[in-house]
C-alpha cells in the first residue's frame, strides 16, 4: 500500500480523497494555483505544492508540474479526481515513465473509453446499443450542419474529451448547429485542451441513467447498481439519486451486465461509469463511459456502503477486488443536490465573491436518516471566476425515496450561505415538486417545469403559516430582549395589546397573537394556538425548532425593519407590525426600480470573450450581442428586442463585475 499520494485536483473532490486517504493512514499532498492558495484542500492535506497561475491551463492541466510536485514530496501515486487531467491518456503514461502510480484506469482503457468518439466505436464493435450519430471528428461548422441534416433534428454537439456539461450544445436547426459548434469547440479547448466535437441524435424525453463499475488489475469487474441523473440544466446534472425510480430488477441486471461486458472488453481496472440514455419504456442506449470517479459517486456509496475512493486506491496498489457481484446489495435510497454558486433568478448565471456565511447542516445519522456534505469551501473563503461553480454536494440517505427527499429538503432549509448567489432556493423548490416526488423524470424536466426560469414562489398554505409564525416568534424574542435591556415595566392590560401583531409576508397579511404557555409561548394564527419551541438566537442564519410539535428549519436574513425568511422553496420579506403600524405602513408609497431597459448589463462577473455588434448597428430580437465567459462556460447575451446600438462600453478581454454596463441602445 502507498505511504503518500498526491491529489491532482482541487475543491470538494480533493477534500473527499484526502478524507479517505487519512482514514487509510496514507499521507496526502495537495497542489494549488495562485487562486487556491488559501483553499480548504490545501489546509487539509499533509503537504501542499504551488503549481502556477490561476488559469487551469497554466497549473492544474500541466502534467510536468504535477510530476515535479510528486518528486519533490515523494508521493508514490496520484489520484486525479474528476475533470482536469483525469481522462487524459497522456497523464498516466507520463506518470508511469516517472515511476509514479496513477489511481485510475490504465491508459489503454482511457484511450478506448475516455474519448467519447472512440468509446462509441468500441461500443458499436461490442454490439452495444448506441445512439445514432456521426462518430468521426468534425472539421468545421459546415460539416456539422451537413451531418445534423442527415441525422435529423434535434442533435447534440458534444466535446470528445468532455464532461460536466462543458463543450455541449443541443441544436434544433442548422443555424443553431453552426453557433453550437463554435461554442462547444471553444469551451472544449479551454476546459480540456481538446477542441474535437462529434454530433449525435438527441433522444427526446430521455432519462439519464448510469451504471457504476469497479474493476481490478486481475480481470475482475463488477457493477454497483445505477444512478439516475435526469434532473439537468444545460446538460449539467443538478440532482442525482440511487437507485433509479424507473428501473426494475431485470432492467438493472441487463444494464449492469452490459456495462461490465464493455468494461471487460477494454480491460478496465478502476472505478468508472457507463452512461445510458433510457426511454420511458425502459429501453436504453449506450451514451458514453467516464473513465474516472463521478461527481455523483456519493449516492452509490450511500446505498452500497462501499467507499469508491478506497477501492480505487487499493486497485491501483495491485490488490484484487474484495467484493464479488453477489456481495453487492442495495440498501435504501440516496439523493444528492449540487450546490452551485449561481443565481437561479438570473437564468442560473455564475456568481462569485466571498462566502460571508457558510453554515452547512449537521452531518451524521439520526433516526435512520444520514446527512453528508462533500465540500471544498469554508466561511470567509472566496468563489473565483476560474473554476467550476460547485460549492458542495449535499447527500441524504433514508430507507425510502420519499424519506430521502424529505431529508434532503430539510437539510437544504438548514444550509445557510450568504455573500454570493446560490441555487439552494431552486433545489429546495425542486424537492417540493410533485413531478419530482412521483419519479416521472426526464432530462427536459427543468426546461419543461420552469419554462420562464425560476422565481422563488410566495409562501402558501402550511408553508405560509410556518413562516408567519417564525416571523412573529423572532419579533417577540427581539422585543423581549429590548425590554430587558431598557428595563421597561409592562402592565397586564398593555401586555395583550403589545402581543397582537400583524405579520406581513410581502403583501400578504396575517393577524397573530403571541401568548405565554408553560415552558415557553404559543403563536395564535388563523384562530389556532400553536406552541413554538426553538433555541434560535439573534444573528443565527438558520432558525430551527418546532411548531405544534412539527420540526423544521427556516433560513433567516436580516433586512431593513424585518427579516427575509425562506422555507420549503418559498421566500418572503417578513415585517411584523402593531395594528397601528400596519395601518400606517399601508399608506407608504412603493419604491420604483430604476429603468435599465436600454442597457445591456453583465449578468455575472466574467470575461468578455467577444463583442458581436458595432456602434450604430441595428439588431433584431434574438441576435447575439456579446459572449461573456465565467467559470469555464461561455454565455451568449442576446438582444431581447429590436433596436440600435448607441454606445459600447466594454471590449474583448475586459473583466466585468455583475451589472456592469456592456452597451446601450438608442
Amino acid at each position: 500500500m502507498f505511504d503518500k499520494i498526491l491529489i491532482a485536483n482541487r475543491g470538494e473532490i480533493a477534500c473527499r480523497v484526502i478524507k479517505t486517504a487519512r482514514r487509510m493512514g496514507i499521507k496526502t499532498v495537495a497542489v494549488y494555483s495562485d487562486a487556491d492558495r488559501d483553499a480548504l484542500h490545501v489546509e487539509m492535506a499533509d503537504e501542499a505544492v504551488h503549481i502556477g497561475p490561476a488559469a487551469a491551463a497554466q497549473s492544474y492541466l500541466v502534467i510536468e508540474k504535477i510530476i515535479e510536485a510528486c518528486k519533490a514530496t515523494g508521493a508514490q501515486a496520484v489520484h486525479p479526481g474528476y475533470g482536469f487531467l483525469s481522462e487524459r491518456e497522456a497523464f498516466p503514461k507520463a506518470l508511469a515513465e516517472a515511476g509514479i502510480v496513477f489511481i485510475g484506469p490504465n491508459p489503454g482503457a482511457i484511450a478506448a473509453m475516455g474519448d467519447k468518439i472512440e468509446s462509441k466505436k468500441a461500443a458499436a464493435a461490442a454490439k452495444v446499443s448506441t445512439v445514432p450519430g456521426y462518430l468521426g471528428v468534425i472539421e468545421g461548422p459546415e460539416q456539422a450542419v451537413t451531418i445534423a441534416n442527415e441525422i435529423g433534428y434535434p442533435v447534440m454537439i458534444k466535446a470528445s474529451a468532455g464532461g460536466g456539461g462543458k463543450g455541449m450544445r443541443i441544436a434544433y436547426s442548422a443555424d443553431e448547429v453552426a453557433e453550437g459548434f463554435a461554442r462547444a469547440t471553444s469551451e472544449a479547448a479551454s476546459s480540456f485542451g481538446d477542441s474535437r466535437v462529434f454530433v449525435e441524435k438527441f433522444i427526446t424525453d430521455p432519462r439519464h441513467i448510469e451504471i457504476q463499475v469497479l474493476g481490478d488489475k486481475h480481470g475482475n469487474v463488477i457493477y454497483l447498481g445505477e444512478r439516475e441523473c435526469s434532473i439537468q440544466r444545460r446538460n449539467q446534472k443538478v440532482i442525482e439519486e440511487a437507485p433509479s425510480p424507473l428501473l426494475d430488477e431485470e432492467t438493472r441486471r441487463l444494464m449492469g451486465e452490459q456495462a461490465v461486458a464493455l468494461a471487460k472488453a477494454v480491460g478496465y481496472d478502476s472505478a468508472g461509469t457507463v452512461e445510458f440514455v433510457a426511454g420511458q419504456d425502459k429501453s436504453f442506449y449506450f451514451l458514453e463511459m467516464n473513465t474516472r470517479l463521478q461527481v455523483e459517486h456519493p449516492v452509490t456509496e450511500m446505498i452500497t456502503g462501499i467507499d469508491l475512493v478506497e477501492e480505487m486506491i487499493r486497485v491501483a496498489a495491485g490488490e484484487r477486488l474484495r467484493l464479488s457481484q453477489s456481495d453487492v446489495k442495495l440498501n435504501g435510497w440516496s439523493v444528492e443536490s449540487r450546490i452551485y454558486a449561481e443565481d437561479p433568478v438570473r437564468n442560473f448565471l455564475p456568481s462569485t465573491g466571498r462566502l460571508v456565511t457558510y453554515r452547512p447542516p449537521n452531518e451524521g445519522e439520526q433516526d435512520g436518516v444520514t446527512v453528508r456534505n462533500d465540500t471544498g469551501v469554508y466561511e470567509g473563503g472566496e468563489i473565483s471566476i476560474y473554476y467550476d461553480p460547485m460549492i458542495a454536494k449535499l447527500v441524504t440517505h433514508a430507507p425510502t425515496r420519499l424519506q430521502a427527499i424529505e431529508a434532503q429538503a430539510t437539510a437544504l432549509d438548514a444550509f445557510a450561505i450568504e455573500g454570493i448567489r446560490h441555487n439552494i432556493p431552486f433545489l429546495t423548490a425542486l424537492m417540493q415538486h410533485p413531478r419530482w416526488q412521483s419519479g416521472k423524470l426526464s432530462t427536459g424536466f427543468i426546461a419543461e417545469e420552469f419554462p420562464q426560469g425560476f422565481r422563488a414562489p410566495a409562501p402558501e398554505g402550511e408553508v405560509a403559516l410556518r413562516i408567519a409564525a417564525v416571523g412573529a416568534a423572532i419579533d417577540h424574542l427581539l422585543n423581549e430582549r429590548k425590554r430587558h435591556i431598557s428595563g421597561q415595566m409592562r402592565s397586564a392590560a398593555s401586555l395583550r395589546f403589545e402581543r397582537e401583531r400583524v405579520v406581513m409576508l410581502g403583501k400578504e397579511r396575517h393577524e397573530v397573537t403571541v401568548e405565554d404557555i408553560d415552558g415557553g409561548f404559543a403563536v395564535v394564527i388563523n384562530g389556532q394556538a400553536l406552541p413554538i419551541v426553538s433555541d434560535w438566537a439573534p444573528g443565527q442564519p438558520v432558525w430551527t425548532g418546532t411548531l405544534g410539535g412539527e420540526a423544521f428549519a427556516v433560513q433567516v436574513r436580516p433586512i431593513l425593519n424585518g427579516v427575509a425568511l425562506s422555507h420549503a422553496g418559498a421566500s418572503a420579506e417578513v415585517k411584523v407590525y402593531t395594528k397601528r403600524e400596519a395601518e400606517l405602513a399601508a399608506l407608504m408609497p412603493e419604491r420604483l426600480e430604476a429603468d435599465t431597459g436600454k442597457q445591456l448589463l453583465c449578468p455575472m462577473p466574467g470575461l468578455v470573450k467577444a463583442i458581436s455588434v458595432a456602434q450604430g448597428q441595428e439588431v433584431k430580437a434574438g441576435e447575439p450581442l456579446c459572449i461573456v465567459e465565467a467559470m469555464k462556460m461561455e454565455n451568449v447575451l442576446r438582444a431581447e428586442r429590436d433596436g440600435t446600438i448607441s454606445k459600447i462600453h466594454a471590449k474583448e478581454g475586459d473583466s466585468l463585475a455583475v451589472d456592469a454596463v456592456i452597451l446601450e441602445f438608442a
